[in-house]
């Protein structure tokens, strides 16, 4: 049984430019967008998730503030209104990702 030899590729891969694969576009869009345009599109596309982000922060600031004043019961009830806002945000976060596949879909 003959051993194959050693397999050369065509061209030689050079690490500082992407790869080239037949039918795909390195990058979706045909300017790159900066933060700004980036961060104004995503939340056109899913405007619950900044809102679901903006409460979890007020309430582990406010949180925070409490704990820091002594106020301990108002601190424990902030920490769980911040639970239940980063659980907001994540299920909004999910609810986004499955509609937007459903759109891609059809």
């Amino acid at each position: 049984m003959a051993t194959p030899g050693p397999v050369i590729p065509e061209v030689p891969f050079e690490p500082s430019k992407p790869p080239v694969i037949e039918g795909l576009s390195p990058t979706v869009y045909r300017n790159p967008e900066s933060f700004k345009e980036k961060f104004l599109r995503k939340t056109r596309e899913n405007p619950v998730v900044p809102i679901g982000c903006l409460a979890t922060v007020a309430a582990l600031t406010y949180g925070l503030y409490s704990f820091y004043r002594g106020d301990s019961q108002r601190s424990q009830l902030m920490m769980r209104t911040r639970i239940a806002a980063q659980g907001f945000t994540v299920t909004a976060l999910l609810l986004g990702l499955a509609v937007t596949a459903m759109k891609s879909r059809s």
